[in-house]
């Protein structure tokens, strides 16, 4: 089965309300899809959004690594011998993540459909059924309070809050609010997306933990490459610190893993590259005993069915952070995962499921 054409297409989505963390503001998902038609007909797809402020990749860069890099590399290779394209695909260029991740889905989606077993039986089985938290955007404390109780009113007892944007006391007191509204239902998360210097964080984390906030993990409070700020921030505190933007490769999981910076690893394909590189920071941190979440950045459902599927194929991922989908004023595809509140439905169907892409999203091909 050879890979006999690879095609790539612009689409674009409106937010229901703009998506704010401490890095940037979002209000219309932008991506590049991914089309990649074997000789015998089976079609796969993937996507990779434009993630400046974190993995360096725009719509340009990820149009012209597939187009210009991938493309003329993987035409007519063989699909079975996917440790060789997944070769290919690592060592042909630098960095480009999110575009590697795109190419790297489409081919998975080719080969669970070849072998006619959803993409989450094919990697390991595991689970067929997961629960994606909902993240507060930050605002004003009055606003993420309502929020936070509207999301609990949608039925998601897992709140992934996000601080980081204004002083640190200012977090403290958002955070009040948001548990004062909730009560003691709601699970909640921080993502302080490296907004915090380590000793700040370590007084506003025991602050919170004096308060009695009940916080259930605090991810990447530190700037991404502040190892060692990391590691005493998980050592001066009790409550969970997670890693997200310093683990991108399987060499930053094993430094942090050594070093025993983090108690817990967030993996998103948009940072490892896709699914074969995602398994392989999983395995390893299984190795070490640390347990991981899989997050994503602002997504259409094509990448999320993805990282979904993935997710549930392995037994050390415990925390899903699949929100974006719900977040858009439409749906690109019809088919992958669905949704019933929280709960995430992967499906029977080979492959990610993607039965057709709806062409009103379609900006440019």
């Amino acid at each position: 089965m050879q890979i006999q054409q690879i095609e790539t297409f612009q689409a674009a989505i409106p937010l229901n309300s703009p998506f704010k963390t401490a890095l940037r503001t979002v209000t219309v998902a932008e991506t590049v899809v991914v089309k990649l038609t074997c000789d015998s007909g089976i079609i796969g797809f993937g996507e990779a959004p434009p993630t400046h402020v974190i993995t360096g990749d725009s719509i340009a860069s990820i149009d012209i690594a597939v187009n210009n890099v991938f493309k003329p590399l993987l035409l007519n290779e063989s699909i079975l011998q996917y440790e060789r394209i997944f070769e290919k695909i690592d060592k042909s260029i630098i960095g480009n993540v999110s575009a590697k991740a795109a190419v790297d889905m489409a081919v998975y989606d080719c080969l669970a459909q070849e072998a006619q077993m959803p993409l989450w039986q094919f990697l390991g089985g595991y689970n067929d059924q997961i629960e994606t938290d909902y993240t507060v955007s930050v605002n004003s404390p009055e606003e993420m309070a309502d929020d936070a109780q509207q999301y609990m009113s949608d039925g998601f007892s897992i709140l992934k809050v996000k601080v980081g944007k204004d002083a640190i006391d200012d977090d403290v007191k958002r955070i009040q609010g948001i548990r004062k509204r909730v009560g003691s239902r709601a699970k909640i998360r921080l993502d302080a997306n490296q907004a915090w210097p380590a000793k700040e964080a370590v007084r506003a984390i025991r602050k919170m933990e004096d308060l009695g906030l009940d916080i259930e993990l605090i991810e990447q409070p530190v700037h991404k490459t502040d190892f060692e700020g990391l590691k005493y921030v998980a050592a001066n505190t009790e409550t969970p610190i997670m890693a997200d933007e310093s683990v991108f490769s399987t060499g930053d999981a094993r430094r942090l893993l050594e070093m025993r910076a983090a108690d817990l690893i967030n993996i998103k394909l948009m940072k490892a590259g896709g699914i074969h590189q995602a398994v392989k920071i999983a395995k390893l941190a299984d190795i070490y005993g640390v347990k991981c979440m899989v997050g994503s950045m602002i997504e259409t459902k094509i990448g999320i069915t993805a990282a979904a599927h993935f997710a549930a194929s392995q037994p050390n991922i415990i925390n899903y952070d699949f929100d974006a989908p719900l977040m858009l004023a439409g749906d690109l595809i019809e088919g992958g995962i669905a949704y019933n509140g929280s709960n995430i439905s992967l499906g029977t169907k080979s492959g990610l499921g993607i039965e057709k892409i709806n062409p009103e999203f379609i900006t440019e091909s």
